[in-house]
């Protein structure tokens, strides 16, 4: 079976230190709220792939910061409508990002670092 680059990633489990340990609620719900559930329910066991990295990355720069940009208009205009979209947006964003941040910190740290899983 070829795997494809995209979503290849290594067979044994995924390191863990106190940083990811921190990131892990929020990438959980984050994965939850988007329907993408890995197979153990959480990222604490499995490993995020380049394609989801490359993809909450891009959560965050096209919805995370127009979000922020929209809340400051919002709040300068004193309009609840943008505030409100622009902190949904940036919520979203934020998600995306800690997502991201936690896979590329799978990848940078050395196999074998395990914490109390």
């Amino acid at each position: 079976m070829i795997s494809y680059p995209w979503t290849r990633v290594p067979k044994d489990a995924p390191p863990l230190d106190a940083w990811q340990l921190r990131l892990l609620p929020v990438a959980d719900r984050f994965m939850a709220l988007m329907w993408s559930r890995p197979g153990g329910l959480s990222l604490r066991t499995t490993w995020v792939t380049p394609a989801t990295i490359w993809l909450g990355l891009a959560v965050l720069a096209a919805l995370g910061l127009p979000g922020l940009g929209a809340v400051a208009y919002g709040i300068a205009s004193r309009q609840l409508l943008p505030a409100l979209a622009g902190s949904l947006a940036a919520a979203l964003g934020a998600g995306g990002g800690t997502v991201a941040l936690y896979g590329i910190r799978q990848r940078r740290l050395p196999r074998g670092t395990f914490s109390d899983r």
